[in-house]
């Protein structure tokens, strides 16, 4: 199952802070400035501390900045979002806001950066009676396109094991009720899922470490 496959998921803000590519950054204001904003949403590293918005540090290079693109296009959703830190603390925005004004090039940097981090997955409560449903699931409909329990950034389709279940549940519920599109071969193992087999696919996902 392609959860989050090469035409598809989410960010909420990006940081960008390598020196070698600063230039790329024409039109989006200092490198300073871009990792203060950034830092509000997604953490140092790319490493969340918020529920609701992902760990982006370790992800495909490929899988963020078409991700960042799709944004740009508003080709998946893009609900509003407030930042939880930071000088923007409080204010409204949507990723497909952040997104304009960077260069395909731009793209690129910014997700070359987040794929030399390590991706620290979220430490969360999860019941072990549904993890174990949830692996059994994950084995039979989504290891083929999410390898080792969706943990390998190598397969271009962001990172299920140790995300942020609440994030992952919001891009459950968007697949589910049609508001965001999935790749052809996703679709029928998504339509086929119970709302217990959701719960105990998201509690496999967040208790993997």
């Amino acid at each position: 199952m392609v959860m989050f496959g090469r035409l598809s998921h989410f960010l909420t803000c990006l940081i960008f802070i390598s020196g070698t590519s600063i230039a790329l950054f024409s039109s989006a204001g200092s490198v300073d400035e871009a990792v203060k904003n950034c830092n509000s949403c997604h953490g140092d590293g790319g490493v969340s501390s918020h529920p609701d918005v992902p760990t982006i540090g370790g992800y495909s290079a490929y899988y963020l900045a078409e991700t960042l693109a799709l944004y740009q296009g508003k080709e998946r959703p893009c609900p509003e979002i407030t930042y939880p830190e930071g000088s923007k603390k409080g204010q409204k925005t949507t990723m497909c806001q952040e997104s304009q004004g960077f260069s395909e090039d731009d793209f690129e940097a910014i997700a070359a950066y987040y794929e030399e981090k390590d991706f620290v997955p979220a430490k969360q409560e999860t019941k072990a009676d549904l993890a174990a449903k949830g692996e059994k699931l994950h084995q039979a409909k989504c290891e083929k396109c999410h390898e080792d329990g969706g943990s390998s950034p190598d397969d271009d389709a962001g990172m299920l094991a140790g995300q942020w279940m609440p994030y992952l549940k919001l891009q459950f519920d968007d697949y589910l009720s049609g508001k965001r599109a999935m790749p052809e071969k996703m679709e029928p193992k998504m339509k086929e899922l119970s709302a217990e087999d959701v719960e105990a696919l998201l509690n496999y996902y967040g208790s993997l470490q």
